[in-house]
């Protein structure tokens, strides 16, 4: 969690390995994803499935062929792409909707859709970025109650962004506070919300007054909002 534009979509590709470090070093299974080489690295990369901002699908396919898009890539039989298909829509509780085109779904649909194509392969690690961004209350819930399906059936590790509490305290065991490019606060919700820290504080308590000062590894302290 964090406010907008502090980096938390940026985080999400340097731990798939879309954008290379400036600095530091990123591991995934003990292995430096930079000292790979270019077949290593993709390998890794096997391992995640990633869901974009509102879904990220391709507006000239159907959503059968959306899901299926990295599944026939695999090299797997048309019968066992189709089975796959079936098995994704119906997790994220979209069974049905396979012939028809991301223009004729809701926006809370089309999510689900990427969450579908995002699992496709059975990744070890799944990556949702603002996953519920801009939904209507009962549709936020819905996704949070499919993410938490997902991790059950999958038993995979989930790195989720989103500015929205309730869905952070439902579907995750660890929450951090991204500020300024360095994470301010990581701990459990109960952790989180009873926070004394002026950061976490002014992000669950969703005040815009300031300015937030904070410090940052014994450097003098930086302003980080400055608020009104």
């Amino acid at each position: 969690m964090g406010p907008s534009g502090t980096g938390k979509s940026v985080l999400l590709k340097h731990l798939i390995g879309l954008v290379h470090p400036d600095s530091g070093h990123v591991f995934v299974d003990g292995q430096d994803l930079w000292a790979l080489d270019a077949i290593e690295l993709n390998e890794m990369r096997k391992k995640f499935g990633m869901s974009f901002q509102e879904g990220a699908l391709f507006d000239s396919m159907s959503v059968y062929d959306n899901v299926a898009f990295p599944l026939r890539r695999s090299g797997r039989t048309p019968a066992l792409v189709r089975q796959r298909v079936e098995e994704c829509l119906e997790l994220v509780q979209l069974p049905g909707v396979a012939s028809k085109r991301p223009s004729e779904l809701s926006g809370g649909m089309r999510r689900r859709v990427g969450f579908a194509r995002a699992i496709a392969h059975e990744p070890e690690i799944l990556l949702f970025d603002e996953p519920n961004t801009g939904l209507d209350p009962i549709m936020t819930d819905v996704i949070a109650e499919v993410i938490l399906g997902i991790r059950k059936q999958l038993q995979a590790t989930i790195v989720t962004i989103t500015h929205h509490m309730p869905s952070a305290r439902k579907i995750g065991d660890r929450l951090a506070l991204l500020f300024g490019g360095h994470i301010l606060f990581e701990g459990s919700p109960e952790e989180f919300l009873a926070s004394k820290d002026p950061a976490v504080r002014q992000f669950v308590e969703g005040r815009a007054e300031g300015p937030l000062t904070v410090e940052l590894e014994g450097a003098s302290r930086k302003v980080l909002w400055e608020g009104r």
